[in-house]
């Protein structure tokens, strides 16, 4: 995936240009991440252009990005346990050290990560994890893509149906 999309991802999501994006929750977007070394990994984006922190968002607003977050962790969670059994957890963060915008982190951990890096801070990975051809988002990612944007579509009817 290449294109001006990336320069401006809140906008290009709201113009519905953006071909990260997994599905439009209430107060974000979830997309798939850039970078596949640990498959999964995706970021819950604010509607908001110009919002650089959460706190930045009315109350309400902040409860609803915060419930996106929860809510795209949980479907990341259930496709990746589904798809790969060395499945641990998942880990959420909103850091905000790069980027200039509200987005949340949700990183799936896996087992057969090197023993070194399993438990800390996923920012540890080598250099490569993060620029490498292989861990580079792709087409071979569909069927991932496919499997999370099909858990937010489950997660959100059950609570239509007040489950």
């Amino acid at each position: 995936m290449t294109g001006d999309w990336r320069s401006d991802r809140i906008g290009s999501a709201l113009r519905g240009e953006n071909p990260s994006v997994l599905r439009r929750l209430g107060a974000g977007f979830a997309v798939i991440g850039d970078v596949q070394f640990l498959p999964g990994y995706s970021l819950l984006l604010t509607d908001e252009p110009g919002v650089q922190r959460l706190s930045e968002l009315p109350r309400g607003r902040r409860i609803a990005f915060l419930s996106d977050m929860e809510r795209l962790g949980e479907a990341v969670e259930l496709a990746c346990r589904r798809l790969d059994p060395a499945f641990r957890r998942v880990n959420l963060e909103i850091l905000g050290n790069t980027d200039g915008y509200l987005h949340a982190h949700v990183w799936p951990r896996y087992e057969w990560e090197p023993a070194d890096l399993v438990r800390m801070p996923v920012w540890l990975h080598p250099e490569e994890s993060w620029t490498g051809a292989d861990s580079a988002l792709g087409p071979r990612h569909d069927p991932l893509r496919a499997a999370i944007a099909g858990e937010l579509d489950r997660l959100a009817a059950e609570d239509a149906d007040g489950c």
